[in-house]
């Protein structure tokens, strides 16, 4: 929530400095300032972050403390965990890290698509800079809000239907920002995107610790981010290669629209894996 908090305070903010129509900062200088500000703060922000819970005398959330003595049996089974902890080599070996890690990316082509063209359909569309700035700012507030929405959501149904769900509703947004013929369909376009946005955004890196634990999830995750970033590096171009040819964006962001289920589709198939053996070690 606070990474969508600085975009919805820092997009507005941007689009008033870049303003083309008016003579306030611009492009250069404001990329400048930006630059300088984040070398400024990298080096004291990056103080506060720790390896792990226990580094500053905590647990993970839900983790109870074992009792130093005078421990039962029963007090042992509350306090152990009961996952189960693939390596990244048992991972690879499932079908659910390939789908998940496919779906994660064909669901984030469409974000970065928007990303990177949603001024430029709006101003094919008649708009100005500083509109577009406010149908982001409205998907970001959203988007906070469904972070929280979405984490209840995979805690209280399975995780991978969570994920459909979500995903299906942010392609739902962009059907609706592809025919949107007035400002009031393109802010509906911002609150049904945001919402899947939000709510998909959290269950895509909760889903690996769920089913694969939290041993080697550095690694199943840097392994399953191959795939989604050669997709990613796909999306964009691609679609401005379609606006050029073909004039407009709708056949763009409906292509983006179908790589959106198809990683719903993703997502509904990844069934919670089992490590099928293990050799014994002790």
């Amino acid at each position: 929530m606070g990474s969508r908090l600085g975009a919805l305070l820092l997009v507005p903010l941007i689009a008033w400095c870049i303003d083309p129509d008016q003579d306030r900062l611009g492009w250069r200088m404001t990329a400048t300032i930006l630059g300088v500000f984040m070398i400024v703060v990298a080096g004291p922000i990056s103080r506060l972050i720790h390896n792990q819970p226990q580094d500053i005398g905590l647990l993970p959330d839900g983790d109870k403390p074992v009792p130093q003595s005078g421990i039962s049996a029963d007090d042992s089974d509350i306090s152990s965990s009961n996952e189960v902890d693939f390596t990244a080599s048992e991972a690879l070996r499932t079908p659910a890290f390939w789908l998940i890690a496919f779906g994660h990316g064909f669901t984030s082509m469409v974000i970065l698509a928007v990303m990177a063209h949603l001024g430029l359909l709006m101003v094919d569309k008649g708009y100005q800079v500083q509109d577009a700035a406010f149908v982001v700012s409205v998907y970001t507030a959203v988007a906070m809000v469904f972070q929280l929405v979405g984490g209840y959501a995979g805690g209280k149904i399975p995780i991978r239907l969570a994920l459909a769900f979500f995903t299906a509703l942010q392609a739902m947004g962009v059907v609706v920002l592809v025919y949107a013929d007035s400002l009031p369909s393109i802010y509906a376009f911002a609150v049904l995107f945001g919402a899947g946005f939000g709510g998909r955004n959290p269950l895509t890196v909760a889903i690996r610790g769920e089913y694969f634990g939290s041993a080697s999830f550095g690694k199943i995750l840097g392994f399953s981010t191959v795939p989604m970033n050669l997709l990613l590096l796909i999306a964009a171009p691609l679609v401005g290669w379609m606006r050029d040819t073909q004039g407009d964006y709708t056949d763009a962001f409906l292509v983006m629209v179908l790589t959106n289920l198809a990683g719903a589709a993703c997502f509904l198939l990844a069934k919670r894996p089992r490590i099928k053996w293990r050799p014994n070690l002790t």
